[in-house]
């Protein structure tokens, strides 16, 4: 068994608890069903916002709403890049697998502009 990253990103429209908390669910769940995890493989899950979200730590959403109360997270700022993309979530869930596993990354809304590059 490895260890392998699988990386996802989602934009928000607006910096609220709500925004956050569904942004962070529906980025979640797309990475775990496109990449058919089963939470026992988590090793952790490091979550990023940009500096104009501040109304909610989104670890807070994968602990609660989805029952990753075993998983250890961690929330961090987002390097402040001119012209980078704004109100966004960024995940990078770690996770024990066979070699052979290919991660399938997720960019959701304007995160996709990431990809494009």
């Amino acid at each position: 068994m490895i260890t392998k990253g699988i990386r996802g990103a989602i934009t928000v429209e607006e910096n609220t608890v709500e925004a956050i908390q569904a942004g962070t669910l529906k980025l979640l769940d797309e990475i775990v069903e496109k990449n058919n995890i089963d939470r026992t493989m988590v090793s952790h899950v490091i979550f990023t916002l940009t500096k104009d979200l501040t109304a909610a730590f989104p670890a807070k959403f994968a602990r609660l709403d989805r029952g990753w109360t075993d998983v250890a997270m961690l929330c961090f700022n987002e390097a402040d890049i001119d012209g980078s993309i704004e109100k966004c979530i960024r995940i990078l869930v770690v996770l024990n697998c066979e070699e052979y596993f290919v991660p399938q990354y997720v960019y959701l809304n304007g995160a996709s502009k990431l990809r494009s590059n």
